[in-house]
């Protein structure tokens, strides 16, 4: 599998490059944690995924029905987030890492909205696998994708309130793409000027696993089963992952 680089998004003439970065302090602090990209060009996101929503709307009646219970944050794979979370001063029942959110709104609703078929199966992986999943809209992007601490200058735009604009706290940890801050509290928060939406033709996403709650290899079999359920509605998938030691550049056409 193609490893993945060292920082951003720029745009030439003839083609744009992402780079993925990685923080060293972030790396050296946080060694068990994990970030897998798949890169999707092509995608038709405006048309029906009956795969997601089939096994979606089946994932729900297992949750109503009693048939399969979701994890609470005792449970190691979420209480590890939780603990990531309060390392860097943020409180964990205020601003749930994704996954504990997600769970949390299935176990109380007994369904999820269906936002589109992109989100929708970033939702189901996510819940499957009880890890952190999202997704971004390329054309929303300027220079990249870094995991590293807030500092003057970010601003975050909250999903849902585009008028808003929040400063992260210093040290607090985040995806910028430059100082546009992509989510907050590591995952808690997407910004709603990079959100996917039926008209998203190109996208990056993330799933994020701390070890030993979510080994490698479980990491990997979850890129995996996204990538598979997202490629027969988009031209290409690709997969990487964030490394502090190895850069690579992925390039595609200014029309995808």
């Amino acid at each position: 599998m193609p490893q993945p680089s060292e920082t951003a998004l720029v745009a030439d003439e003839d083609a744009r490059q992402l780079r993925l970065t990685l923080a060293p302090d972030i790396a050296a602090r946080y060694p068990d944690c994990r970030t897998a990209a798949i890169v999707v060009l092509g995608l038709r996101n405006s048309e029906p995924w009956q795969e997601t929503e089939d096994a979606l709307s089946l994932f729900e009646s297992e949750v109503r029905d009693g048939k399969r219970e979701l994890p609470d944050e005792s449970a190691p794979r979420i209480s590890a987030w939780h603990e990531l979370l309060r390392s860097f001063g943020t409180n964990p029942r205020r601003m749930r890492p994704s996954v504990d959110a997600l769970s949390r709104r299935l176990v109380k609703s007994g369904r999820l909205p269906r936002i589109s078929p992109l989100v929708d199966t970033c939702n189901l992986v996510s819940l499957r696998y009880t890890l952190p999943t999202g997704g971004y809209d390329l054309s929303g992007i300027t220079h990249g994708f870094a995991l590293r601490y807030a500092g003057p200058g970010d601003v975050h735009i909250p999903l849902g309130k585009p008028e808003e604009r929040e400063h992260p706290q210093p040290g607090e940890v985040i995806y910028a793409d430059g100082h546009n801050v992509l989510t907050r509290h590591w995952n808690h928060r997407d910004a709603d000027n990079t959100k996917v939406t039926p008209d998203t033709r190109s996208a990056v996403l993330l799933l994020e696993g701390i070890a030993p709650a979510i080994p490698p290899e479980v990491l990997s079999k979850a890129q995996q089963e996204l990538a598979n359920l997202v490629a027969p509605h988009a031209d290409s998938v690709a997969l990487y992952d964030f490394d502090p030691a190895t850069d690579v550049e992925i390039s595609w056409a200014p029309g995808n």
